[in-house]
This record gives structure tokens, sequence and C-alpha cells, in this order.
């Protein structure tokens, strides 16, 4: 069985060409540099013109060849230079991902991305809600990159003329969504007045204008141009399925399997739903029934932050030592609201010294204020531990990993996937024991499946399950709201995701499945679930078929 938690190496020539490769990226993309904790490039913006995209391609191609260059080497000698275990994971690895970043580039996938999620406008937007604002130099930093603002935007307008002049135009419900963010960020009570800057500062304002600027030419140029047409069809869905999950997937087998799946989930729920309220208690009764429990309510904002993390905390302390081995650095983790409000919840990773430490932010959308643990409780350990902040932690502190799979090589299906796997972990472990926090994590889980189905269905254009009509944006917000006891505001947000972002959504359940069959696999040649949990993570965010051939003999 093979395995790299050994003790610490000694780098390769291979690592010493990623950590160049990382290096560069964080040049060419001062977003991503923030997100990994790179220093130097606090104050840049990327401008996200097709220039720009060219210049992360052939970086790429470079490193592709100089990967090509190594594994000759490595072939013809016993030398030092030769690949050892990690080496051969590490270029399976590259090979893997690069090739398909760069076939999407090839594809003009780069220069036309617009979503409500996993776009430019975002990315510019959550890098500004990464930057610290306690020191002089560091206010400094955001006025420079809120400075260029408006270049960015105008390197992302060109970008999309270019796609739109190819044939290429988003969708009229993504270009909705994305002017409704550009509003938000260019009113009075923008989250860029929280910066920490001064009332009125100029570069705020500059900023400010130019969200709004770019939303009038979305509203009036590209708009008109677009389509009400979702769904992105077999060839371009199955490249992004690739791209998400890691591994090929059979879309027919696993759009049947996720309806199969939410029958089962259902049929628990049923008889939890009569456990908890008594026999011949319909679902939608117990739901309604938990969400006015005045045991798993919370009030406001604040109450939410202080359940958050006291709840993190506490799962981390009794994991530590039994289950997984924690690190003192990853032991802390920061809980916050997302001024943005969208409605989505996510996990933003600690830097690789840990001077920003992991954080989980809930985006709560305007005028919510009352929230349901008995739903959220399987949320925390999906975002926090055993989830992404043990996960990305300890991919952070592997000392046999080079910075470019430390920091910048992420897999949805392996990292949702795990993610989803460590909701199911903690059901096993006895933490969802109470029949409420139970219904939620079958609330989650049938979530995760319907995504699935609804996600596939519509962009492959699939009959829907009652034979009544091809899936569209209607029949995909009725399925989710029968399937999952997520209030509108985020269902919205949800639906919408899936419309503009194909392919990442399933990466969730399909990934969840691929850990439990390797998990399942390794427990029959020897090992214990424990070691099985160290092993795995600490290859860091890898494919899911590459982790398959890693961990079994």
């Amino acid at each position: 069985m093979s395995s790299e938690h050994q003790p610490a190496r000694e780098p390769s020539l291979l690592d010493a060409s990623c950590d160049n490769f990382l290096a560069d990226l964080a040049k060419l993309s001062p977003t991503d540099a923030t997100e990994w904790g790179i220093e130097g490039y606090e104050g840049d913006l990327q401008d996200f013109s097709p220039d720009y995209f060219t210049a992360v391609a052939d970086r790429t191609r470079e490193m592709v060849a100089d990967l090509d260059a190594l594994d000759d080497s490595t072939d013809e000698s016993d030398d030092d230079d030769d690949f050892d275990d990690v080496d051969y994971v590490t270029a399976a690895v590259l090979r893997d991902r690069l090739c398909l970043e760069l076939d999407l580039h090839h594809h003009g996938e780069d220069i036309r991305n617009l979503n409500n999620i996993a776009s430019p406008v975002q990315t510019i937007r959550d890098t500004l809600l990464l930057m610290p604002h306690d020191t002089a130099e560091q206010k400094d930093a955001i006025r420079s990159r809120l400075s260029k603002v408006e270049a960015a935007l105008q390197g992302y307008r060109e970008s999309l003329v270019e796609a739109a002049n190819q044939g290429m135009v988003p969708p009229t419900r993504q270009i909705n969504e994305v002017i409704g963010q550009c509003n938000a960020l260019a009113d009075a009570s923008s989250m860029l007045d929280e910066l920490g800057l001064e009332e009125g500062n100029a570069e705020v304002e500059s900023a400010k204008t130019a969200f709004d600027d770019f939303s009038g030419w979305l509203s009036a140029e590209l708009q008109p141009s677009s389509s009400n047409e979702d769904a992105v069809g077999r060839e371009r869905y199955a490249r992004f399925s690739k791209l998400f999950v890691g591994d090929s997937v059979d879309l027919d087998e696993a759009y049947e399997w996720g309806l199969h799946r939410l029958q089962e989930i259902h049929a628990e729920q049923l008889k939890l739903a009569e456990e908890l309220y008594g026999p011949g208690t319909a679902l939608r009764t117990a739901v309604r029934k938990l969400n006015a429990d005045e045991r798993y309510q919370l009030h406001g904002t604040d109450a939410l932050v202080e359940w958050m993390q006291g709840v993190a905390d506490k799962v981390i302390s009794n994991l530590n030592g039994t289950y997984f081995d924690i690190p003192e650095q990853i032991q802390t983790i920061e809980c916050k609201i997302d001024p943005a409000g969208t409605g989505g919840i996510f996990y933003t990773q600690p830097t690789e010294d840990f001077s920003r430490p992991g954080r989980m932010w809930w985006s709560v959308p305007a005028g919510q204020e009352i929230f349901h643990t008995w739903q959220e409780l399987t949320t925390v350990h999906h975002e926090g531990a055993p989830g992404h902040h043990l996960q990305i932690g300890l991919a952070l502190m592997e000392p046999n990993l080079n910075s470019w799979r430390r920091n910048a090589c992420w897999n949805s299906g392996h990292g949702e996937g795990w993610a989803l796997y460590a909701e199911a972990l903690m059901a096993e472990l006895g933490y969802m024991d109470d029949p409420g926090y139970r219904m939620g994590l079958l609330d989650s889980q049938r979530l995760r499946a319907a995504r699935v189905v609804v996600d596939i269905g519509l962009h492959l254009g699939k009959k829907m399950p009652d034979g009544s009509g091809i899936w569209d944006k209607a029949h995909m917000k009725s399925f989710m709201r029968e399937n999952t006891a997520m209030d509108d505001a985020n269902l919205a947000f949800e639906v919408n995701r899936y419309l503009g972002w194909p392919g990442q959504a399933p990466s969730y359940a399909i990934g969840e499945r691929l850990w439990h069959k390797t998990r399942d696999d390794a427990v029959a040649q020897g090992m214990t679930p424990r070691e099985f949990h160290s092993e795995a993570l600490a290859l860091g965010s890898i494919p899911m078929s590459i982790l398959r051939e890693t961990i079994l003999d």
C-alpha cells in the first residue's frame, strides 16, 4: 500500500519547478496570491483581459513542458534526478489538472466565464473580503487594489466581447445575477464601505463607479445578445464534470443513481419524522415543527456566529487525538458573517504560515433573522472539522508536498466529497444521534443527491423523472423545493448556481460516493479508518482517480 506520510524528504527538481510555477501564477493572478497567503501582491489586481488568460495558459504550457522534460530524464537513469513516490503522484496530478485547464482555455471557457458564484466579479469582491485592515500598510494595499478595479472590469469586458464575437455569450439569467451583484457593490450600503477605510474614500467611490458602469454595460451591451438557454450540452458538460469530479463519470448512470439515492433518503426521513412526532407524520409537518422548535432556533447573526464558533471549537477539541491528529495551528478557526449576503456558506483557507486562520463564512440574505440549528449543524461539520478546515489545514502542513500541491491544487470532487464524507463520519461517531440533527444530515444528503439529478438533467436536456417534459429552470426549482428544507432566498441562489456553474454541484455527492468506496476498499485491504484518513489527507486535494490509485494496492 502506497503512502506519502513518511519522514520529510528533500525537495526534488519537480518540486522546485512546481514552486516556481506557483510563484509565477501568484504574479499573474494577485487575487490567487492573496488566497494562498503569498505576500507582495496585496495591492495588485489582474485585469481579466484575453491577454491575461493567454498569459496564464502560456505559463501552464511551460509547466507541462517542464514536467515532460523531467519525466523523460527520470526514465533514462537511476540518479538523484529520478522521481520518487511523491513525484509520481505530483506528475499525475499535474498532467490531469493542467491539461484539463488548457483544454478549457482552448474552448474559450475562461474568457466567457460569467456566473453568480465563480467568475471575475466574485473574485474581485471576495479577495477584498480576505484583506486585513488593521494597519496603515494594510489599508494602503486595499486602496491600491480598489484603484485597479476599473481596469480589471475593463479587461473583463474585453474578454466577454471576444467571447461574444465567437458566439459565446453567457446566459441571460447569469448576466442578471451579476448585474444585481454589481449594483449591490455600487450602492451606498456596499460591502466596499466595510473595508476599514475612511468614509467617502476616493478609491472606494472609484470602485463603486466601476461596478456601476460594468453593470450598465452588461445590461445595455451584452444582455441583448444573450439567450435564455441555460443548458450547456453533453460535450461541454463532460469537460466540466471531469474537471470538478477528478474522475471520468458515466453521466447517465450518475443521474439514475441520484434518483435512486433520493428515494433512499426520503424513506429514511419519513421514518425519522414518525420517530420525532408520531405515526403518520408527514415530512413537511416534521420540518415545520423542527423550524418552530425553540431548541433549534438562533435569533440574529451574533447568536449565529457564537453558535458556529462554539460548535467548531468543540468538535476540533473532541476529534483531536481520537480520530484525527490535529496540529496546534489547525485548532483555530474563525467563524464570520459574509457581508455580500448572497445566501452561500463557504470556507476560506488559512495562509501557509497560518497568520490568517481558516475561516467559515455565512452569507446571510437580507432580512433573515432566524436560523435553525437542526438543519445547519451538519454544515458546520462540512465547512469546519472534520470537513474543509481539517482537510485543507493538514495539506498545508504536509512537509512532503510542494507549494503548488499544498496551496493551489484543488479538486472539487475530492474537497467537497470529503466535506460530505465528513458529515456522514460525524454521524458514524455519534454526533448526530439527536433526531433533529439527524434530520438535518439527511436534508443535506438529499440536497446533494438532488443536485446530481437537476444539474445533469438540465444541462444534458434529459426528460423529467415523471416524463412530464424536459428539465428547465422552473422544473429544477420546484424539484429542489420538494427535496430540501432550504428557504427560498438560499434556494434561488442555489438554482442559479447550478445553471451557471455546470458540473460543479454534482461533484459533492459523486465525490462522497468515491470517498466511501475508496475507504471501504482500503479497510478491506487491512487499513484502519484512522490510517486511511491520515494517509489520504496527507496527499492534498488531488483527483479522485489518482487518490484511489495511490492509496490502494
